[in-house]
């Protein structure tokens, strides 16, 4: 939805500037996420690694440059802390399984696809989400309905329609912490309408 020129508007209806300043905070927002995603691909933090992501997150907004999107939101250091600790929890317990499967004599895990849709419909929410889910061993993003805001994740070792279901509210989470960690007031209290079942959050 979109308000007077040069302003836009979140989900709840709120202006949000669109001014030169903002244009190069969401860069920086931007970028910030290309270099964490740069070094969780190296798997090492060090100052060759950071160094490496800023080169490489700057050369991708520079030669391919994202659609404008407008960051609405807030910084919450506090949810930021944990969602950083359940992805580290997620991602060590995702790689015992996994590594699990590849030395259990016959086995043969069984994968499948999920639509999950979202609760927040904007592309930041889109991206963050999806990069945050492919990250975790044996979740992958094969497809996103922009219009829709419904992400594709290809799931591994799915058995039962208790695995589907325990996928998807797996998926919710990530962009409920997600939106508590970064998300606007109005996105907030969206996602905190729509609980998701105990025991898949926090």
């Amino acid at each position: 939805m979109t308000g007077p020129p040069g302003r836009t508007r979140d989900d709840g209806g709120s202006p949000v500037s669109r001014g030169g300043l903002g244009r190069w905070r969401d860069q920086l927002v931007a970028l910030g996420w290309l270099v964490l995603v740069w070094i969780l691909l190296w798997g090492d933090v060090n100052w060759a690694n950071l160094v490496g992501g800023l080169l490489v997150g700057t050369a991708v907004l520079f030669f391919y440059p994202l659609p404008a999107v407008t960051f609405g939101g807030r910084l919450r250091p506090g949810a930021l802390l944990v969602f950083a600790g359940r992805f580290v929890v997620e991602l060590v317990r995702a790689s015992i399984h996994i590594a699990r499967i590849a030395v259990q004599p016959g086995y043969r895990p069984r994968g499948a696809i999920i639509a999950v849709q979202l609760r927040v419909r904007t592309d930041l929410n889109l991206a963050l989400t999806a990069e945050a889910v492919s990250l975790v061993p044996g979740t992958l993003i094969i497809e996103v309905d922009r219009r829709s805001a419904t992400l594709f994740v290809h799931v591994l070792d799915t058995h039962r329609p208790s695995d589907l279901s325990a996928a998807r509210k797996r998926t919710l989470a990530v962009e409920r912490r997600l939106i508590r960690a970064v998300g606007s007031a109005a996105e907030l209290r969206l996602v905190e309408s729509r609980p998701v079942e105990k025991g898949t959050d926090s």
